[in-house]
C-alpha cells in the first residue's frame, strides 16, 4: 500500500469521526515513550477525541494490578529512551506534549495517579469517559494472564474505579520508542506501531458510535480485553488488516507450571492447558477461546471480563452488549469477514463449534472504499452504525 494513501484515509476518518469526541486516559506498562501507545495516543486524537496519556516512566510489564508508588520524589535515572533525564520529578510532563505525562510507579499506580492527580491538576477534563491501556508489546490471552499483565493491571484498576476500560495487546514484543516509528516500511506499508494503534482507536470508535450520546460505554464493572495478532507489515500484507472476532477469556488458555533443569539446577516457567484454567462458568460457552482465535491465524480476540469474581449461585440477567461492538467485531464463523481498520462489516453468522472461517474481507455495498495493499480494503466514507444494546459475554466473575 502506498503509505500516502493510507494518511489520506486516516485524515478522512479524522474530519467525520470528529462529531462527538470523548475525554480518554490512555496508559500502559511499557512506558511513556513507547510506539505503541504514542500511536494508540495519534489515532484516537485523529478522531476527534480529548486524550491524555499517563504511563510509567520505565518499563513495568508482568505487574498486574500491583500498586507501587515511588518514594522518590525525583527520578534516580531517566526515563525510558532518556526522554526526561535523571533528577527531573517522579511525575511530570514530556517535554514536547504537556497531554503526556510519566509517573515513576506502576501501570495500576499510573492509572490512579492520572485519576487522582494529573487530570484533576493538569487536565482540561477532571473524569475520562473511557480508560484505554496499551497496545502491549506481547498478546495476553486467558486467566493466567489477565492477572499478571500490567496492561490488564491498568485496565481493571480503572473498571473497579468506575469507568469503562479496554486493554490492548499485540503480538510482537520489540519495543521501540515513539521516535523511530517508521513512516513507512521497507514494504512499503505502514509501521506495525501504527496499524496496531490504528486497530485499536476502531474498536473504541465502534463501541462510541453504538453509545448513545450521554450514557455510560460499558455497565459498571465491564471492561474489554483485545488481542491483535503477530501484524507483518515490516515484511510484507499478509496480516495488516486482521477482523475482530468475539470471544471468551477461557478456551485453550495457558497456565504455567513450574520446569526443573537438571542441569543447571534452575527453574523455569512453561505453558500447560488446564482445566482449571479453562473450565466456563460464566458468559456463553460457545464462544471460541481468545487463545483458540489467535492460534487460527490472522484474527484479533475481543473478550467482555466483569471484576466480579463471585461464582455463579443463581442464574441473573446480563447486560446484553453485542450491538455495541458491531458491526466491526463478528463471530469466528462469519462469513465475508471484514477487517480491523475498516469501519463496518457486512459478515453473518453465530458461532458454532465447527471449523474457523477466514473469510475474504468484503467492503460494504453502501461505503466507499480505498483500495489498499493486496486487498486490504479500508472505508473513505464513514457510515455511523445503528444504536443497540446486544453482546453477550460475561467473563471471569
Amino acid at each position: 500500500m502506498r503509505f500516502s494513501r493510507f494518511k489520506e484515509i486516516v485524515a478522512v476518518y479524522a474530519v467525520v469521526s470528529a462529531v462527538s469526541g470523548l475525554n480518554i486516559l490512555i496508559s500502559n506498562d511499557d512506558g511513556f515513550g513507547t510506539s505503541n501507545i504514542r500511536e494508540l495516543y495519534k489515532a484516537i486524537k485523529a478522531k476527534g477525541h480529548n486524550a491524555y496519556i499517563v504511563a510509567s516512566s520505565s518499563n513495568q510489564s508482568g505487574m498486574g494490578g500491583t500498586v507501587v508508588y515511588t518514594n522518590q520524589k525525583n527520578l534516580m535515572g531517566p526515563t525510558e529512551f532518556g526522554i526526561v533525564k535523571a533528577g527531573a520529578p517522579s511525575v511530570g510532563p514530556d517535554p514536547i506534549d504537556d497531554h503526556i505525562w510519566y509517573y515513576n510507579g506502576t501501570p495500576s499506580a499510573c492509572v490512579q495517579v492520572g485519576l487522582d492527580y494529573v487530570l484533576p491538576h493538569y487536565g482540561d477534563f477532571k473524569v475520562p469517559d473511557l480508560v484505554l491501556a496499551g497496545p502491549n508489546y506481547g498478546l495476553n490471552l486467558g486467566p493466567f494472564l489477565y492477572t499478571l499483565a500490567g496492561t490488564l493491571g491498568a485496565t481493571y484498576t480503572a473498571v473497579e474505579r468506575g469507568i469503562p476500560a479496554i486493554a490492548f495487546s499485540a503480538g510482537y514484543s520489540v519495543q521501540t520508542a515513539y521516535y523511530d516509528v517508521n513512516v513507512t516500511t521497507k514494504a512499503g506499508l505502514p509501521d506495525a506501531a501504527t496499524i496496531a494503534g490504528q486497530l485499536a482507536a476502531n474498536l473504541a470508535q465502534q463501541l462510541i458510535d453504538n453509545t448513545p450520546a450521554g450514557s455510560r460505554l460499558l455497565p459498571y464493572g465491564y471492561g474489554i480485553n483485545v488481542n491483535i495478532p503477530y501484524l507483518t507489515s515490516f515484511i510484507n500484507s499478509s496480516c495488516i488488516n486482521p477482523p475482530f472476532i468475539q470471544t471468551r477469556l477461557t478456551g485453550g488458555a495457558y497456565v504455567d507450571f513450574a520446569a526443573f533443569n537438571e542441569t543447571t539446577g534452575l527453574f523455569s516457567y512453561q505453558n500447560i492447558v488446564s482445566e482449571g484454567t479453562n473450565s466456563c462458568i460464566n458468559g456463553d460457552c460457545s464462544l471460541p477461546g481468545e487463545q483458540q482465535i489467535l492460534d487460527a491465524g490472522c484474527q484479533s480476540s475481543v473478550s467482555i471480563f466483569t471484576v466480579d469474581y463471585d461464582a455463579p449461585i443463581t442464574c441473573h440477567a446480563a447486560p446484553d452488549l453485542r450491538s455495541k461492538l458491531q458491526p466491526l467485531v463478528q463471530y469466528a464463523n462469519s462469513t465475508g469477514k471484514v477487517g480491523g481498520l475498516n469501519s463496518t462489516t457486512n459478515s453473518t453468522g453465530t458461532y458454532s463449534n465447527g471449523t474457523v472461517s477466514t473469510g475474504v474481507p468484503t467492503p460494504t455495498s453502501s461505503t466507499a472504499v480505498a483500495n489498499a495493499a493486496d486487498g486490504m480494503n479500508i472505508p473513505v466514507a464513514f457510515v455511523a452504525s445503528a444504536l443497540g444494546l446486544t453482546f453477550v459475554v460475561m467473563l471471569g466473575m
